[in-house]
């Protein structure tokens, strides 16, 4: 199963907007919204059902048994993240606490457990021939990269048989995107013509290119901003990225949203723009699978 995933340097450049698109111009069966601090895949990808819902456990939470305390203070002094505090009895807070076990090692009295910690909310909704991935992270919590390794590992392990899957990533650079790039085919790049957004085009691609998968980059609104659209393709010119296409700003993109629709069910100027650059990402990708061919 081959994997397209869609990503971008930063949030609202329409990320999101291009993956529903995508995904009902492939009539993919395999999906997956690994934005998981944020997901919103699924407001346009209605499902019949509901998921089947499963605890995730990140790192495990250091918890003080009060009636084996005796205050000696040890636990406090070595937390390097200021975890625990004292008011009647010593106590961890656990969304400071990082689960690194100097605590436990240090108390003299074994009051001191380290316990799995639910960090967040895995969702896959299935059917006999579709399957959709995503999940949710708890509030506070910081292992959102393995949270999307577990997405992803759903997605895989399914059953349902499909020659692609698309995913749609989380914007920025950190561990959510570090572990959605790992393992894809190919990566679709949307930018926005701004001077943040080239900046940050930037720096998500040279972030791709550390993983050595092959990436296209899409203009979001390019007639917004006709100079850094110039950038962008510039850019991509100087990088030997592919252009895959532009998209117009399109008020019609966002009454197609709020009517839980895609674009691409739409007749509208960005959904006619984001057809030719699904044809375009999915010729480039399968350029690439006879280039492995070779």
């Amino acid at each position: 199963m081959k994997q397209l995933l869609i990503l971008s340097g930063k949030g609202g450049t329409g990320k999101t907007t291009v993956a529903g698109a995508f995904i009902r111009l492939a009539e993919a069966r395999a999906f997956a919204d690994c934005d998981v601090d944020a997901p919103n895949l699924h407001l346009i990808m209605q499902q019949g059902s509901e998921p089947r819902r499963s605890d995730y456990h990140g790192l495990p939470k250091a918890v003080i048994d009060p009636d084996i305390c005796i205050q000696c203070d040890l636990c406090r002094q070595h937390c390097r993240f200021s975890a625990i505090t004292v008011d009647e009895h010593y106590f961890v807070d656990p969304f400071a606490c990082e689960g690194c076990s100097v605590c436990k090692e240090v108390c003299p009295v074994d009051a001191i457990q380290l316990v799995p910690s639910v960090d967040g909310e895995l969702r896959l909704y299935q059917n006999v021939d579709s399957v959709f991935s995503t999940a949710q992270l708890k509030m506070g919590s910081g292992t959102s990269g393995m949270l999307v390794s577990e997405v992803k590992k759903q997605l895989r392990t399914a059953g349902v048989p499909a020659e692609l899957a698309i995913i749609d990533g989380s914007p920025g650079i950190g561990c959510p995107v570090i572990a959605s790039v790992s393992g894809v085919d190919m990566v679709l790049l949307v930018a926005e013509p701004s001077i943040s957004g080239v900046s940050d085009l930037e720096r998500v691609y040279k972030t791709v290119r550390s993983f050595q998968v092959p990436a296209a980059v899409c203009i979001n609104k390019a007639d917004t901003n006709s100079e850094q659209a110039e950038r962008i393709k510039d850019f991509c010119l100087q990088e030997g990225i592919e252009l895959a296409g532009s998209i117009p700003f399109d008020p019609q993109a966002v009454a197609a949203i709020n009517a839980g629709l895609t674009i691409a069910e739409v007749d509208c100027p960005s959904g006619q723009a984001v057809k030719k650059i699904f044809e375009r990402t999915m010729q480039f990708l399968d350029e690439l699978d006879n280039e492995d061919a070779r």
